[in-house]
């Protein structure tokens, strides 16, 4: 039954997988070390190996002892899927495989992993408010406790590559956490080809434009990208231009849009169908560059913005053929009506409110 070396979750972790088997399921053994090792199994285990897991879950088993309920384990495997893909990556991965063999086989399907969203707050260990101890976020957290892993060699990097791995080249949707590394960005660019969304916070494009710039032209199925800042946009967008021809929607948090960013918008996607620029500063001359070069444009939000006023009579009449158009909140400067608030979203993880 046991298929595999006994491994640490550490930086070499993905490469031990290379039965490509999640380990749901862990044999502890007595000793006391026993919690530091992880041993890998290509079946369901044993009653007895599940006892201690199955304590945990105790509630969401009670159905077994239900024999008139609806016997949800023994729906096709199909259906299965199709509900797992869409309840998130923590109940994924720490919730719905202990609840039944089928349940745990169907979340080792690919396809139930297209959506890979990250949560924002997911990093090494920072420091609680009180600066006394060391915190994980929730979802690490829960990880390291369900399975009994070793904190002190955890590596976060080698977790984001394992998930990542579930979905087998499948993976549609991709928002990374502001800690993804330049190791996770590029195993990410080699293990899903077929993204059509891509989110990438401040951090990353931040500090990683050159790498993002050399690996973006392996995503060509992309249609949505959503990035964290404008920081080297016209650089970006030269590469998508190329490479991703099917993009039709651009949302850029916190953005600084100048006249080159606004004739880059123009010049390199003129197809744009969707553009979300809300709460950036933009002067009223570089929006109305963007009005009159993209005309393929369906939805354009403005909203927020600073530099020029909501009320504009040539910038509404320019619009007018926008089906969704917003201006709302937006101000001339940032001395009048503005407040100056910005989203905790926006300044923590550079992704804006959603």
């Amino acid at each position: 039954m046991f298929v595999g070396e006994s491994i640490f979750f550490s930086d070499g972790f993905v490469d031990s997988l290379v039965t490509g088997l999640l380990p749901y399921w862990l044999e502890i053994p007595t000793n006391e070390d026993a919690g530091k090792t992880l041993y890998i199994f290509d079946d369901f285990p044993s009653n007895e190996a599940q006892k201690p897991f199955r304590e945990d879950h105790q509630a969401q088993n009670t159905y077994y002892e239900m024999e008139d309920e609806r016997r949800w384990e023994e729906l096709e495997v199909d259906c299965l899927i199709n509900v797992f893909a869409r309840v998130g990556m923590e109940s994924l991965l720490l919730d719905v495989p202990f609840v039944c063999k089928s349940w745990y086989r169907a979340t080792l399907v690919p396809s139930c992993w297209q959506y890979l969203k990250f949560p924002d707050d997911l990093s090494d260990r920072t420091f609680s408010y009180d600066l006394k101890d060391l915190y994980w976020c929730t979802l690490i957290q829960r990880f390291i406790d369900e399975y009994r892993l070793d904190e002190t060699r955890f590596s976060v990097t080698a977790f984001v590559k394992f998930i990542i791995s579930r979905s087998k080249g499948k993976a549609i949707y991709l928002r990374l956490p502001p800690c993804a590394s330049e190791d996770v960005l590029k195993y990410a660019a080699d293990e899903c080809p077929a993204l059509k969304l891509l989110a990438l916070p401040s951090r990353l494009v931040n500090r990683k434009s050159s790498i993002i710039q050399e690996i973006i032209g392996k995503w060509t199925n992309l249609e949505y990208l959503v990035l964290g800042s404008s920081y080297n946009l016209e650089n970006f967008l030269g590469q998508i231009s190329i490479h991703c021809k099917n993009l039709c929607l651009l949302r850029v948090a916190d953005a600084n849009i100048g006249k080159d960013e606004a004739m880059a918008i123009v010049s390199l996607l003129p197809k744009l169908k969707q553009l979300i620029l809300k709460n950036a500063y933009i002067d009223r001359d570089d929006l109305v560059t963007l009005l009159r070069g993209c005309n393929e444009l369906v939805c354009l939000d403005v909203s927020n913005c600073i530099g020029f006023d909501e009320e504009d009579e040539e910038i509404a009449k320019l619009a007018s053929h926008i089906a969704d158009f917003s201006s709302q909140g937006s101000t001339l400067d940032d001395y009048d009506d503005y407040d100056g608030h910005i989203s905790h979203d926006e300044d923590v993880y550079g992704y804006g409110s959603d």
